[in-house]
């Protein structure tokens, strides 16, 4: 299986914490932003648009990120912030 967190306003889309999915026919980011999709349609199109972050193990990942059965997968909304001075 390979976890899914979702982490601020990501919540609200999804509706949940967590989801799990079968890691069967999945292999890379791209495979699973997919699989997301089929139930968060807006997730997977935000994850294929680069428009969040997204951690596979606590590493930065990309769409071609390989993953495999037990990894945790963390969706993260983009951060703004920060002072200039």
């Amino acid at each position: 299986m390979i976890t899914v967190k979702y982490f601020a306003s990501l919540k609200n889309f999804s509706n949940t914490d967590e989801d799990q999915f079968e890691a069967s026919g999945i292999s890379t980011l791209l495979d699973l932003s997919h699989a997301i999709s089929k139930n968060h349609p807006q997730l997977g199109e935000m994850i294929r648009g680069k428009k969040i972050m997204v951690s596979v193990n606590l590493d930065v990942a990309n769409l071609e990120s390989e993953i495999h059965d037990g990894d945790e997968v963390a969706l993260l909304p983009p951060f703004s912030g920060g002072t200039h001075s």
